[in-house]
């Protein structure tokens, strides 16, 4: 070879043949026919979504009771809150009632049997009546 001349790739010489052998034929399997498959793969997906939904109506139905008693129990404790609000409202109004240093006198006053120097307890009796007396 001359450098002039390009190189060429090397052939790849094949291995001598060898006998051939007959092979015997397989007898193809039976292949499903499309429209079968796919009814087969259709019953597979149907079946699935039927337990799907069986499942979650089973979950329903033991939700729905449930969460009745939690709705019961809420407006129960939402009038009972109502009723507690009421009261506070009424205790933190007697609160600032009575730490209000301008009413300090008329809430000793409700609260003790004392009076101011300056005044005079007054007691109601009802009078004799007449008719009892003539007699």
């Amino acid at each position: 070879m001359n450098a002039t001349q390009p190189s060429r790739p090397p052939l790849h010489i094949a291995p001598p043949a060898q006998r051939s052998v007959p092979r015997t034929r397989r007898q193809p399997q039976q292949r499903h026919q499309p429209h079968q498959v796919v009814a087969t793969e259709v019953g597979v997906k149907l079946a699935v979504n039927v337990v799907l939904a069986i499942a979650a109506v089973s979950a329903l139905v033991k939700l729905i009771p449930y969460n009745l008693t939690q709705q019961a129990k809420l407006r129960e404790l939402t009038t009972e809150v109502a009723a507690v609000e009421g009261r506070v409202d009424q205790i933190q109004t007697d609160f600032n009632r009575h730490f209000d240093p301008r009413q300090a006198t008329s809430v000793m006053q409700e609260q003790t049997s004392r009076i101011e120097p300056g005044q005079r307890p007054i007691v109601w009796v009802d009078p004799p009546s007449s008719d009892s007396s003539a007699q």
